[in-house]
């Protein structure tokens, strides 16, 4: 699943568990039966918004036994009998709402040996975007399904953990206008029973896990083609189809690079992906029948951006590594979810990046690592195997640890083996599991086998603990450097409790040889190092660790920044030093020296990742508005010319030099308030609503977010109609996104009011009100009106958008709203929410004391500029 649903721009991004021996209150079903295969039959009524469900279950019990338990909930039981050795009997039914299960009690005890469930039940089409839910679009109702993680219960009774593997028969009964998409091709079709409806009979499944089980029905059509003699269909709404063409160019291509990386080709005859109008994620690997949120598979080439594209190709790419990292082969159970996560997103980089090099995807992958490592320097991080037992719990562990960090830790070790020798570690691994479940160490044992190489120890000291190392260098001498590690805080009041200490593979730059990697274990003090004029402890900025450099060293690194580092090591090199700022062991001035080093970089991933820390001083430590003015006034002197330099867009532009130039717009709008840009985002921003294919998308979208920061009533009422009447996602969630951005309080308020009016959907409602959450001139507004409109609000969260929601308070930057927020969400309890909540809190407490260190550090650092450096503004822009 990917639970990524990006905003549209960076300056409001949204950004500690131990494993334990399940507890007696775990809800876990017991082992004394096993699913072998399901038929199931049912029948939605989607005006009524309910469904009759026919099922039968094969199991085998391996002990006797007079009750069997499974999951179940929001469903109602109409028979239920078991058939084993001959006899046929009825059950009683008993409910634990609370656990989710059902247990069917039986007068005589059921032999050990093969047994069959027999099972009539009816069920409600929900609200909630899980289970069997409703999907509506203005025209019409569909019946759509999200089973993962543990939802598939409330579509059919079932053995709902994902080690109970099993075979599937799924038969559906619908309108005779409409079709249906299963996770295998229809097989039969026949008319009735009755009139006005047909039955759609899907072939048997392989073995695999319920929360994988998806079923769709509607008037879906679909662009189709065909790679390595499996049938591809990218399917949406009938006013979308016309959307579907590039993602059945990407699957093409994905499958082919996965066939031939993974050496196990692609196991079933047809793969499907589905756009739905209502949908939670960003979208869910069901196995063949792969659904997506609109914006996340959608998308007009003549008018998207790189971003937009790229952003696209990923998801694709990482649903489709799921069918072989989870569908194929699953984790045992929700506490190794990384297995699938980091996996996937781990691997949907390198499809992505030989399809379009130019779009620099490795660059990103490094950006992304550098803000891992930021939320695994939390107090309140976890490690990424940790306890997850009850359904709350399974959804908090969707998060970037599950994701970022896991594929990070892959990426550091593939880094030590090499390319060749990690693949055929992954493919030994699935090789071994195919249609079956597996472990952490399981994988971990495999590349040691692989490679002869201590991948476990590595692995293991990276999976378990929590947290991430620093990694202290002394000056290199005699070709040895002194080498102390410590766990890693950005709060510097924090300290860890126990003595962590990590096994890493430390690379080192080695001139024309590329690198040199040495592995770091917990007793070594010193490591060797090559001999290269410039010393620097992550060639390649592929390891799991910061680093800290004594000072004369840190000041070459500055000085042969653009001439000795590659852009990888830059943006390395930017966010340890703002990591550094962070703990208060190094001064901002200091980080705004660094970003004016690089100001002229050719890269816009190592541009927008100093950005990130120049947004976070503009808002995090500036506090007055003599301050802001200042470095707003910085930003234009350093910033103006290198824009101007990119001059005006042209067809010949490359999709790095689309994105820099859109990234030095939006710094020099937003930050730099300078009034020529803001001037020039109107004029782009009405061309662009116009006729988006008048303007360059990156920049054309960049524009109108600065527009509507600075935006009027009429914008507002034109953007709120491209909203509602824009056929194309991309267009229409923009719209609807930018609606927060407003500084006007009228306006603000409107766009409040329509997210919990029922005009935008629940997928949608929640992130709106994050996002202004994230924004400075509208957080306190917000918080206001959502204490003040409780009820409404909570009324449009789903489990993941609730978590959102509480998480996006970290935007508050002082102790008493960080009281306040506390209090609010103590009698007002937002559920799957815990941890969100924590680490909001110590984001507000970090913002503070960042504030308190570094704010006198910003304003001396801003009167020993020179006064032009301090009172710019450009006179010329193309």
């Amino acid at each position: 699943m990917n639970t990524r649903i990006p905003l549209p721009f960076r300056s409001f991004a949204l950004a500690a568990l131990a494993l334990s021996a399940f507890p007696a209150t775990a809800q876990r079903l017991p082992q004394t039966v096993r699913p072998e295969h399901y038929a199931l039959t049912l029948a939605p009524d989607l005006k009524a918004a309910t469904f009759t469900g026919k099922e039968s279950i094969d199991v085998t019990v391996t002990e006797p036994v007079n009750a069997i338990t499974l999951n179940a909930a929001e469903v109602a039981f109409q028979s239920v009998t078991v058939t084993a050795g001959g006899n046929t009997q009825t059950a009683s039914v008993s409910l634990d709402a609370d656990k989710e299960q059902a247990t069917f009690t039986f007068a005589q005890q059921i032999p050990a040996g093969k047994a069959t469930l027999h099972i009539d039940y009816t069920g409600i089409l929900n609200n909630e975007l899980r289970g069997f839910y409703l999907s509506r679009t203005a025209r019409r109702n569909y019946a759509v399904t999200q089973f993962e993680p543990t939802d598939a219960r409330r579509a059919f009774p079932s053995f709902d953990e994902p080690a109970f593997k099993a075979t599937y028969d799924v038969t559906l009964i619908v309108d005779a206008g409409d079709t249906a998409i299963s996770n295998m091709p229809i097989e039969k079709d026949t008319p009735g029973p009755g009139e006005g409806k047909h039955t759609l009979q899907f072939g048997t499944t392989p073995k695999m896990s319920t929360y994988l089980v998806a079923f769709l029905v509607g008037d879906f059509q679909c662009s189709s083609g065909e790679q390595d003699k499996v049938a591809i269909r990218v399917c949406a709404t009938p006013d979308k189809v016309q959307l579907t063409p590039y993602g059945v160019t990407v699957a093409k291509y994905v499958l082919h690079y996965y066939n031939d990386y993974f050496g196990i080709p692609y196991p079933l005859p047809k793969l499907d992906l589905i756009a739905l109008p209502d949908f939670e994620a960003g979208a869910m690997e069901n196995f063949g029948a792969i659904t997506y949120r609109e914006t996340a598979l959608l998308i007009d080439e003549k008018t998207a951006s790189v971003g937009s594209r790229e952003g696209v190709a990923s998801v694709i790419a990482h649903e489709m590594a799921h069918q072989w990292f989870g569908d194929l082969v699953t984790m045992q159970w929700w506490d190794n979810i990384w297995l699938n996560e980091g996996f996937a997103t781990w691997m949907s980089n390198k499809p992505v990046a030989a399809m379009h090099p130019e779009w620099n995807i490795d660059q990103s992958v490094i950006a992304g690592l550098d803000g891992t490592l930021n939320l695994d320097a939390q107090a309140t991080t976890r490690s990424i195997r940790a306890k997850a037992d009850t359904p709350a719990e399974i959804n908090e562990m969707f998060d970037g640890i599950a994701y970022g960090k896991a594929s990070d830790v892959l990426l550091t070790v593939e880094n030590y083996l090499g390319k060749e020798t990690f693949r055929k570690g992954v493919h030994a691994y699935l090789a071994a599991h195919l249609y079956a479940n597996a472990t952490a160490e399981d994988f971990w044992n495999a590349q040691t086998a692989t490679s002869h190489k201590p991948v476990d120890k590595i692995m293991e000291s990276l999976v378990v603990q929590p947290g991430e190392p620093l990694l202290t260098f002394g000056e290199p001498a005699g070709g040895k450097v002194f080498v102390e590690q410590r766990r890693f805080f950005l709060d510097p009041g924090v300290k860890s409790d126990t003595n962590e200490t990590w096994t890493v593979p430390v690379c080192f730059a080695a001139g024309q040889k590329g690198a040199d990697c040495e592995l770091l274990t917990p007793g070594d003090a010193s490591l060797n190092v090559p001999a290269s004029p410039l010393f620097f402890a992550n060639a390649g900025g592929k390891g799991y660790y910061r680093s800290k450099y004594p000072a004369d060293v840190y000041a070459a690194l500055v000085r042969g920044v653009e001439t000795s580092l590659t852009p990888f090591e830059r943006i390395r090199l930017i966010g340890d030093e703002w990591a550094q700022v962070r703990a208060n062991t190094a001064d901002v001035g200091q980080y705004l020296d660094l970003v004016a080093a690089v100001k002229a970089d050719p890269s816009d991933e190592v541009i927008d990742n100093a950005l990130s820390g120049v947004n976070a001083t503009y808002t995090r430590v500036a506090s007055t508005p003599e301050e802001k003015d200042a470095l707003g006034a910085w930003i234009r002197a350093t910033f103006g010319p290198e824009y101007a330099r990119l001059g005006p867009p042209s067809d010949n532009d490359s999709a790095n030099t689309r994105e820099l130039r859109a990234s030095l717009f939006g710094v020099l709008g937003f930050e730099g308030k300078d009034p020529q840009i803001i001037a020039q985002a109107r004029e782009i921003a009405q061309k662009y609503l116009a006729d988006p294919s008048s303007v360059e998308p990156s920049l054309g979208r960049t524009a109108t977010f600065l527009a509507a920061r600075n935006g009027d009533a009429a914008l507002f009422d034109q953007l709120e109609k491209v909203y509602e009447t824009s056929t194309n996602p991309e267009f229409q969630e923009n719209a609807l996104r930018l609606l927060t951005q407003f500084q006007d309080p009228a306006l603000l308020e409107r766009a409040l009011d329509m997210a919990v009016s029922g005009k935008v959907r629940n997928q949608d409602a929640a992130i709106q009100f994050a996002i202004a959450l994230q924004g400075e001139e509208t957080r306190d507004a917000t918080w206001k009106y959502i204490q003040e409109h409780w009820d409404k609000v909570q009324a449009q969260l789903t489990t993941a958008m609730g978590g959102m929601l509480v998480g996006s308070t970290s935007g508050f930057c002082s102790e008493p709203a960080r009281d306040d927020v506390q209090s609010f969400f103590s009698t007002h309890k937002v559920p799957a929410s815990d941890r969100a909540l924590k680490q909001a809190l110590e984001r507000i407490n970090s913002c503070v004391e960042l504030q308190n260190r570094q704010g006198p550090k910003l304003s001396q650092w801003l009167a020993a500029q020179p006064k032009s450096q301090v009172s710019a503004r450009m006179d010329s822009y193309p």
